[in-house]
């Protein structure tokens, strides 16, 4: 394939079931992505479902963006699902002509166009990065956790090579039988995301009386569990500030009703918002990574989170915050006042905390993410042509009792190793 392991610089496919302007994690590693591509002198082009209420933006840096139809996920409509087939992504890789295919967090759109990539033959990698089959019981549907879990293994399948994002989800994947894996985490801008952007100001307006800045960022969402912060009543002398928006948000408020609510922030707000904390809190339990924690990190902020996915590789338990037990709110209750009441270990795991993500730079991320290129485009080379028959698509589409089952038992053996 011309292109990548060459000189010549390298076309890339990015498709990616959300873009700009929404903001999350998959958007924010594939702005980085392009920043790289665009530094080396490569070419880019996105494929992702139109926004909600405008089509978006049209080009991101080098990056032009073609715009899907979508619908919007019940009970959450900023998620937006694309409606396309696979010849109609067919048409679009084969107008573009890539060396590789990205696949970011693929599920729905990824579906269809790991598929397509197959019938052009061209090579894929497919991020790992959005365990959604552990949200079905969260949004009330606890029988469609196998189902989506075979969609997952469908997915990843067929694409040349996957890249998981820690070494739980590494486990997990290998449990699910998903072959030809690699580790590919995520890098931290630490020049934006450090302790010297601290605000005195926003410290005034959160904690009058000198009390212990405790903060989440992220989603506000079932999947993030922010409801569990409210066992932190409890603990005395804290202010609570909770960064970020979703559709949890007014329950939360009612829920947390002293609590600071700051709503969405991004770039320097959001780099001093989270460096004027004392104490960072997640209790998510399905992050496959968790890049709120790494910021928090650099910035010097410990961090108490469940043990539990992409935390167990970025919290050093004991030196830079503490990990407990996923469902023991009593145990992060207790680590997060140990932190409250103890001014020299938070001092102490804030020196080590900013140690920690010394060179994570998204430079050094994304040369490995074009190695991995190469890889899966000699990969392609060697593999059999996997257009898909019939049954095979059917697969993808329609599960019997005995996969569903034999998908869960793979997933609980996978849960119970950490």
């Amino acid at each position: 394939m011309p292109g990548v392991g060459d000189n010549d610089g390298v076309k890339v496919a990015l498709v990616a079931e959300s873009f700009l302007p929404h903001s999350n994690g998959v958007t924010n590693s594939l702005l980085r992505v392009i920043d790289h591509l665009t530094a080396r002198g490569d070419e880019a082009m996105v494929i992702a479902p139109e926004s909600k209420g405008s089509l978006g933006p049209v080009r991101y840096g080098i990056a032009s963006i073609t715009r899907l139809p979508a619908m919007g996920w019940p009970g959450y409509r900023d998620v937006r699902v694309a409606l396309s087939g696979v010849g109609k992504i067919s048409r679009v890789l084969e107008e573009y002509g890539p060396d590789i295919v990205h696949l970011a967090s693929p599920f729905t759109l990824g579906w269809t166009a790991v598929r397509a990539a197959n019938e052009l033959d061209l090579p894929s990698v497919a991020i790992y990065q959005t365990e959604i089959p552990s949200y079905a019981d969260l949004y009330r549907m606890p029988w469609g956790e196998g189902i989506l879990w075979n969609r997952v293994l469908n997915i990843h399948e067929r694409a040349d090579l996957t890249l998981a994002p820690s070494t739980y989800a590494m486990r997990q994947l290998e449990q699910l039988g998903v072959p030809r894996l690699r580790l590919w985490p995520r890098g931290v801008d630490a020049t934006r995301f450090h302790p010297k952007r601290r605000s005195a100001d926003l410290r005034k307006k959160w904690a009058p009386k000198g009390e212990v800045v405790v903060g989440y960022v992220g989603r506000l969402a079932a999947e993030k569990r922010v409801e569990d912060l409210a066992r932190l009543a409890s603990v005395d002398g804290i202010s609570v500030v909770i960064v970020g928006e979703g559709p949890s948000h007014q329950k939360l408020r009612a829920l947390l009703p002293d609590a600071h609510f700051t709503g969405f922030l991004t770039g320097d707000d959001l780099a001093e918002t989270v460096s004027s904390f004392d104490i960072f809190v997640h209790c998510g339990e399905v992050e496959t990574f968790c890049q709120t924690i790494q910021e928090a990190l650099a910035s010097g902020v410990p961090v108490v989170a469940p043990r539990r996915g992409g935390p167990i590789d970025l919290v050093d338990h004991g030196e830079t915050g503490f990990l407990y037990t996923p469902g023991q709110l009593d145990e992060l209750v207790g680590y997060v006042s140990t932190l409250v009441n103890d001014t020299e270990l938070r001092e102490r795991f804030s020196a080590h905390c900013r140690m920690s993500v010394e060179g994570r730079t998204w430079e050094k991320v994304c040369d490995g993410l074009m190695d991995y290129y190469a890889e899966a485009t000699a990969i392609r080379r060697q593999r059999p042509s996997l257009v898909a028959d019939d049954d095979k698509v059917l697969r993808g589409l329609m599960w019997r009792p005995g996969e569903v089952a034999s998908a869960k038992a793979r997933n609980a053996r996978a849960k119970g190793d950490s």
